[in-house]
């Protein structure tokens, strides 16, 4: 089953780090989807997007931004 939250970001995006501790806290289970380590990641994020950038940090849920 795919998870419906999803954290697209990078381990060095203090922004990113913000946001995998505010979830984790308040337990809420997500993905996190490395577009650093991951080039598909990286595609699926710019996909979301109608100029085709990486714009990280970015939530979706149930594949909505």
């Amino acid at each position: 089953m795919k998870t419906l939250l999803e954290l697209y970001g990078t381990e060095k995006c203090s922004k990113t780090n913000y946001y995998k501790a505010f979830l984790k806290t308040r337990n809420i289970q997500y993905a996190f989807l490395d577009i650093a380590k991951n080039e598909v990641n990286a595609e699926e994020l710019r996909n979301l997007y109608q100029n085709k950038k990486l714009n990280f940090t970015t939530l979706t849920f149930k594949n909505k931004k």
